[in-house]
């Protein structure tokens, strides 16, 4: 069993040893019962994201809250400059239907809306907008058009647990109800339990996945 001081030195550890932190040392660890929460400050939204998913990697991480707070340095990037930036960021990505995604800007905080056909798609133009230099929050309202038959996306979400090596299939159960993909089970991580969220939101019509997956180290 991995105590909670094992589990903050080893999150403060993957911080460290992450190449993409380069504020490693600007953040805060503080863990109760496996829950872990980040404090201290970011130099953009994409460091914030990066932070996160390099707690979550860690072994007997539960859960994360992400409190870190982005300050940028030096004057801030002007909306309209970011609003172009986005602008031109979604024109050149293949992966997004033209025109389907839009973006309003203020006082440095991005709103997306629009609708895409897979879920994959709304996380990857906030992955994108969150890269954006002057970028310090994003709020994601984009929605996804259903398609499929329920039977034929609960198939789907089966065959990609079976298929992912990260995933232990054998220990999860998917229930869809609407647009709702429900996961109940264990898994052995926070990262395995994210790779599982992942791949059920990959699915054709899910807009939201409901995670009930118990995490056993």
């Amino acid at each position: 069993m991995v105590t909670d001081s094992e589990i903050r030195d080893n999150v403060t550890d993957e911080l460290r040893w992450d190449p993409q932190l380069i504020d490693a040392d600007a953040i805060g660890v503080g863990v109760t019962d496996g829950a872990v929460t980040l404090s201290g400050h970011a130099s953009s939204y994409a460091q914030k994201m990066a932070v996160a998913r390099a707690a979550e990697r860690v072994y007997g991480v539960k859960a994360v809250a992400n409190e870190l707070r982005v300050e940028l340095g030096g004057e801030l990037r002007d909306d309209s400059d970011i609003a172009k930036a986005i602008a031109h960021v979604l024109e050149w990505n293949v992966q997004i239907p033209e025109d389907a995604v839009h973006a309003v800007v203020q006082h440095n905080w991005v709103t997306l809306d629009g609708e895409v056909d897979y879920d994959y798609q709304r996380r990857e133009v906030e992955r994108m907008v969150g890269q954006i230099r002057g970028v310090i929050g994003v709020t994601n309202t984009i929605s996804i058009k259903p398609q499929a038959t329920l039977e034929q996306v609960q198939n789907v979400i089966k065959d990609a647990f079976e298929r992912e090596a990260q995933i232990d299939a054998r220990n999860i159960s998917v229930r869809v109800d609407g647009h709702i993909a429900t996961l109940d089970g264990s898994v052995h991580s926070l990262h395995e339990a994210t790779a599982a969220r992942t791949a059920a939101a990959s699915a054709p019509g899910v807009v939201t996945v409901e995670s009930h997956l118990v995490i056993t180290p």
